[in-house]
């Protein structure tokens, strides 16, 4: 009963995280285009109201014209609206499902012992570790170099270099599915630390000061405007790494490989360079930027370049005379599945709400077992047993002969 539940809160999170994700995202996305895009009005009265850029936009039946305060405005006549919640709750969430699925089962998901032989309290504490460290040293970067002369550029290069080491440690220590989807949550923690620490308490104090009635600095308080803009603007070119790390963890081609950090790490790099050809892609239009398309053009041109190191080797030429492999028998097959499924397939535990303890069950899963045993390679999860390749070809065998179980 405790895997079936398990498994729900699984997916119930998992469904949330992607609504609140989707809608963070897009609202990151949407004010970055409308920052790149709003232009500095000519009307009197916009400019007496303090009013820096604006435009006139179409969706859904309506205009709409979209303003931006500098500061602030003199007078707020309407509800204000925060944009906060969609960071938290993507992060809560995330942090619930990783919870779910990598700490309680550490042993299984996030262990890899030809790696590192910890327990797992020591491999979770350490996992939960580096979302901390990531954002102190991602947080001090920002803070001693992000408002010095070429600041973003330093910052920039520094966090690839953080990134990229990172990546090498969490594959290091880590199996490497749970290491790439470690090092996405790093990235995403940071993301949401600065909505909380800058971006949303920065706001705050300009309103605070903005209605106490009192005399206020606006130049004082253009600061927290200063920093909540890179901090948003980091934050949108985080977001197409963080998703390629979050779904690459489907793909076990990728997680497997012996050099699998470099893949992480280039795919992640390419992702942030074709977010920063969508980001200038705007400003470029309105003849504020130069020409994207080199960063477009380099980023994929990385993904292809994966793409062909990747590649399948081709198959060797059959030899004439080489003798056919022998049909697997079903003894053979059922020997296998003991040894290294039952514990997690079996009476006490079903993971994925699958059982292999019968031959009926077996022949109701062989589909799924030559899918993720011969195909993916994604079972026995962490291969701890040292499942062999020649225990996968003789499934392979059994499950083309017919998956017979007489």
């Amino acid at each position: 009963m405790e895997t079936y539940l398990l498994e729900w809160a699984n997916l119930l999170l998992r469904w949330v995280h992607v609504i609140t994700a989707i809608a963070w995202i897009g609202s990151s996305f949407y004010f970055v285009f409308l920052d790149n895009n709003l232009q500095k009005p000519n009307s009197p009265d916009l400019l007496e109201k303090g009013v820096g850029g604006a435009m006139w936009a179409v969706h859904g039946g309506g205009f709409y014209n979209p303003q931006k305060y500098m500061v602030a405005p003199k007078l707020i006549h309407t509800k204000l609206h925060w944009f906060y919640w969609e960071a938290y709750s993507t992060w809560l969430t995330g942090f619930a499902l990783f919870t779910v699925l990598y700490l309680w089962n550490a042993g299984t998901f996030l262990i890899d012992k030809s790696l590192m032989d910890w327990t797992p309290v020591m491999a979770g504490s350490a996992a939960v570790g580096s979302l901390v460290i990531f954002w102190w040293v991602y947080d001090a970067i920002c803070r001693i170099f992000g408002f010095r002369k070429n600041g973003e550029l330093i910052v920039a290069g520094l966090m690839i270099v953080v990134v990229g080491l990172a990546s090498w440690l969490a594959n290091e220590l880590f199996a490497g599915r749970a290491a790439f989807l470690l090092v996405g949550a790093m990235i995403a923690t940071a993301m949401s630390a600065n909505v909380f620490f800058w971006i949303i308490p920065g706001q705050r104090k300009v309103v605070a000061a903005m209605t106490s009635g009192q005399a206020y600095d606006a130049n004082a308080l253009a600061i927290h405007g200063k920093r909540g803009k890179q901090r948003s603007v980091h934050n949108t070119y985080f977001t197409l790494p963080v998703i390629f790390a979050m779904l690459s963890n489907h793909y076990s081609f990728l997680y497997t490989h012996e050099q699998r950090w470099v893949l992480l790490f280039v795919m992640m790099l390419a992702g942030a360079l074709i977010r920063q050809f969508f980001v200038q892609r705007h400003a470029f239009h309105l003849g504020r930027a130069a020409n994207p398309w080199p960063f477009a053009a380099v980023g994929v041109l990385m993904v292809v370049g994966v793409m062909v190191a990747l590649r399948p080797a081709p198959a060797a030429p059959a030899v004439a005379s080489a003798l056919p492999a022998p049909a697997a028998g079903f003894v053979q097959v059922q020997s296998l599945l003991n040894q290294h499924c039952i514990a997690c397939h079996g009476a006490q535990v079903q993971m994925k709400n699958v059982r292999l303890d019968s031959p009926a069950l077996i022949k109701q899963h062989a589909q799924n077992i030559h899918q993720q045993v011969v195909v993916t390679k994604q079972m026995p999860m962490g291969n701890a047993a040292g499942f062999t390749e020649e225990n996968r070809a003789l499934l392979g065998r059994w499950f083309m002969a017919g998956a017979v179980v007489d």
